[in-house]
């Protein structure tokens, strides 16, 4: 740290010093009158700020220690006609070398020192949904959803190594406001971990997001933990428990009634490569839930089974800046039926939130077989169908974000056609 004028001048704007009235004397030989600064560290010297060398000099392109600076800084806090403004400037220095004066005696509340290490992001957004699926019988299931919802992601700092993360939603279905309905309204806490990291380890404990395999098969939490290490090549170790009743398969989320435990054991283990433009990843997955048993046919008559054992592929290629090409494919070892899924998918440019004008598009193939794909992250396709999609995103003004997608494809376990209508406008805060 260099003990220089810009530094003295600071200071002397976080006590007020900079004020019409300065002192006459000139304390130091070598800050001579006409200075740019001489009127700053004038001041200063007759606040009892700063002292000097004892031989009339001020030596400000000296080096001090983060300890002197930290006794400027007391001294300043000393000071009781502080305005607003300089007051908030001498909390962050506060913040800054509260241990220097924690040793000095004086006491810098965890408040002041944590209140600029709190950020928060948040979005609204409206989406609206439209699924179509034709029926045995020849007739046509449609289901249309309204929904608003408010989320809130605050992301705290605890120290050089650790933050704590969190996400709350606020959600309404806007249909079912009308006549004498109550609307339908949920809030809850989504997410809460701490994350740290320590050179190329990451850690993270709480209920945290899934971080393997998050698109096409879990695009949940987990109550758990996590450990990634590496760089370009990755090792990620998950384990906890997952909720079974967040899943997209209605046969799973059917058989947790009664006694039936509606969580599942969870452990994953994921090796993921990344160069230049290049990437390729494996992943494993061992799920554990009597859950798994009531399912209907989920070993096709030939017994049944309590565990979901899932093995995944990945790769994905930037062509250039705008154009990238990728792909996933997984199977379940211990399912007969609807065991397998995957997606191919050309992305062309994309919305920057930041950007205003700037926009993006995609084509893609879905095959989301619900004894694998337990709850994919694709806004376009539904659980147990395939099919094409196709979307694009628009930002219409700065952090306000446009999207429209459309799949048309088949039922699994119909074969019959299923369709599907999604539009969403979000406001990134």
């Amino acid at each position: 740290m260099k003990k220089t004028i810009i530094t003295a001048m600071t200071t002397a704007l976080v006590v007020g010093a900079a004020s019409t009235t300065f002192a006459a004397a000139n304390p130091f030989s070598d800050v001579p009158q006409g200075h740019w600064a001489y009127d700053y560290v004038n001041q200063l010297a007759a606040d009892g700020v700063i002292e000097g060398y004892g031989d009339t000099t001020f030596q400000g392109d000296k080096s001090i220690t983060r300890y002197e600076m930290a006794t400027m800084v007391a001294k300043a806090m000393a000071k009781t006609n502080v305005s607003g403004t300089d007051k908030a400037m001498l909390d962050k220095l506060a913040a800054e070398f509260s241990d220097e004066l924690n040793s000095l005696g004086v006491r810098v509340a965890n408040l002041e020192r944590n209140a600029d290490k709190v950020k928060w992001n948040g979005e609204a957004r409206y989406t609206y949904t439209s699924e179509r699926k034709d029926q045995t019988d020849g007739s046509k299931q449609k289901d249309n959803d309204d929904e608003l919802l408010l989320r809130l992601e605050p992301s705290a700092e605890v120290n050089d190594h650790w933050h704590v993360n969190a996400r709350l939603d606020a959600s309404t279905d806007m249909s079912k406001d009308s006549g004498d309905d109550k609307q339908d309204t949920d809030v809850s806490l989504e997410r809460i971990w701490a994350d740290g990291q320590y050179g190329n380890l990451n850690i993270k404990a709480g209920k945290l997001p899934m971080q393997i395999d998050s698109d096409l098969l879990f695009d949940d939490e987990i109550s758990g933990a996590s450990l990634t290490y590496g760089k370009d090549l990755k090792l990620t170790l998950q384990a906890g428990r997952w909720n079974l009743a967040d899943s997209a398969n209605d046969r799973i989320k059917g058989g947790t009634d009664g006694d039936v435990e509606d969580t599942a054991n969870m452990q994953s283990a994921a090796l993921d490569y990344t160069a230049n433009k290049f990437n390729l990843g494996t992943a494993y997955h061992h799920l554990d839930s009597d859950a798994f048993k009531n399912v209907a046919n989920y070993r096709d008559g030939s017994g049944t089974s309590d565990k979901a054992d899932i093995w995944s592929i990945w790769s994905g290629y930037r062509f250039d800046k705008n154009v990238g090409l990728k792909g996933e494919y997984a199977v379940n070892s211990r399912a007969d039926n609807y065991e397998k899924a995957g997606t191919v998918e050309l992305d062309y440019k994309g919305a920057q939130k930041e950007n205003a004008g700037t926009w993006g598009a995609y084509v893609a193939y879905r095959h989301l077989g619900e004894n694998v794909a337990f709850d994919p992250s694709y806004d376009d396709a539904m659980s147990n169908t395939k099919g094409w999609a196709v979307g694009t995103n628009y930002t219409l003004a700065k952090n306000t974000v446009g999207s429209l997608e459309y799949f048309n494809g088949k039922q699994l376990d119909t074969d019959k056609d299923a369709e599907k209508l999604f539009g969403r406008v979000e406001f990134f805060f």
